[in-house]
């Protein structure tokens, strides 16, 4: 069959779904990476091929001015939010009047009509997309294929549109609102549809989380086991030497650090762990060495290294909360200290903690002393190992990107043909 992934401009949503990708083309598929120009190498570098559609867009720009202009004291809308005190209808109304066209539609608009003309001139029989590109979506729909979403971390959108919905349909039919069902609904329209929530959550939803890592509320998923990918790899000649003390490895992830406001304090996290009888391996990005006055003699500071390597010689690793970071590292039963502050990390750091994997410190109000107190927690607790172990062994029992093809292929195979280059109205 005919595969069209489709993932806005942004490498970190992108990797996770490389070995899924791999999965479809050994089976004897032919997939296509649709996305915006920007990242078209990074999918030629994956070995995958590249279909450049649209424009890039400003998304990451706008939410840095967004976060510049932020009133001190209030927190906005947060995704993450499932505290019922605040899930009022108010609060999640006025947080998608925010979020739709401040968000969604700047990284999707840019995609759309050129992906719909894609998928309509090639013609595949299934588009998987990444969580956040809703365009992949509506041309699917356009062009009548199946579709399913492709969600790396918590799925708070699923979550989130959950609590809309119930909120909504408890207002008067008069004052009910529903932006993101409005704009999706717009692009149906445009192509011979109408609405339905399967622009929303796909008509099946794929999750690499293991069970005990994900959210209530969400969609009965089809379940695939993470496997690591980090990019081109090379390992260094120093990894190769076995550690005589326990390694640990820090690591911020790819885009992170300066990203919304997400600081860590590099310099005094480095000097708390000073003197500590451990091999301290910080993979900081350009930035974060150039910020650095000194590096004690118990840590190497290095640019990337891939973590699949890295991390099975590691005793454990202090990281921001990043799905595929953390995932990373419970696939090799790596205990972990999270410093979680942007979008999902804080409740995939929650989560971790609370099955005894590893500990989590809001990462807004991070020390250097509570790093080093985490840390020797990790080391000096056996549960914690014992805890990641448990997790390692879940994500090992899900089924494989091989196995997970099959469930693919039958989504595709049970959609309905259409004539070419329509879609029957009222058909999502």
């Amino acid at each position: 069959m005919r595969v069209v992934i489709a993932v806005q401009a942004e490498l970190t949503h992108f990797l996770g779904m490389v070995p899924l990708g791999w999965a479809l083309r050994t089976a004897g598929h032919d997939v296509r990476v649709a996305t915006q120009p920007e990242l078209a190498a990074a999918v030629a570098d994956s070995g995958l091929t590249a279909v450049p559609v649209g424009r890039d867009h400003l998304g990451r720009r706008l939410i840095e001015l967004a976060e510049s202009l932020g009133q001190e004291g209030d927190p906005g809308f947060d995704l993450a939010e499932d505290r019922p005190e605040r899930l009022t209808w108010e609060y999640v109304r006025d947080g998608h009047r925010e979020i739709v066209p401040w968000w969604l539609r700047v990284i999707n608009e840019p995609l759309v009509a050129d992906l719909v003309a894609y998928c309509r001139e090639w013609r595949p029989d299934l588009v998987l997309w990444e969580l956040t590109t809703f365009a992949g979506a509506i041309a699917a729909t356009a062009s009548g294929a199946a579709h399913a979403r492709f969600v790396w971390g918590p799925d708070l959108l699923a979550r989130m549109r959950g609590h809309y919905l119930r909120l909504m349909n408890a207002q008067p039919p008069a004052e009910r609102e529903d932006p993101l069902a409005g704009w999706l609904g717009e692009h149906a329209a445009r192509y011979g549809a109408t609405f339905t929530e399967d622009l929303v959550l796909g008509q099946a939803t794929v999750d690499q989380l293991p069970p005990s890592l994900r959210l209530a509320g969400g969609p009965r998923p089809l379940a695939v086991r993470y496997v690591p990918y980090n990019g081109r790899a090379v390992v260094p000649s120093w990894l190769r030497t076995p550690p005589r003390r326990p390694r640990i490895c820090l690591s911020f992830g790819l885009s992170s650090i300066g990203r919304a406001g997400y600081e860590v304090p590099g310099q005094e996290i480095l000097d708390a762990l000073d003197g500590l009888d451990a091999e301290f391996v910080a993979t900081f990005s350009d930035r974060e060495r150039a910020a650095l006055r000194r590096v004690p003699g118990n840590t190497t500071v290095v640019g990337h290294v891939p973590l699949h390597a890295l991390l099975p010689t590691c005793s454990a690793m202090v990281n921001h909360g990043g799905p595929g970071t953390l995932l990373t590292g419970l696939a090799h039963g790596v205990p972990q200290l999270v410093l979680p502050s942007l979008f999902d990390a804080p409740a995939l750091a929650a989560s971790l903690a609370a099955r005894g994997a590893g500990l989590a410190v809001d990462g807004a109000a991070v020390t250097g002393a509570a790093v080093r107190d985490g840390v020797e927690r990790l080391l000096d607790e056996p549960a914690f190992t014992a805890g990641a172990g448990r997790l390692r062994e879940e994500m090992r029992a899900m089924p494989s990107p091989n196995a997970l093809v099959a469930e693919l292929e039958a989504l595709a195979a049970g959609r309905a043909p259409i004539e070419a280059g329509h879609v029957r109205r009222g058909e999502v």
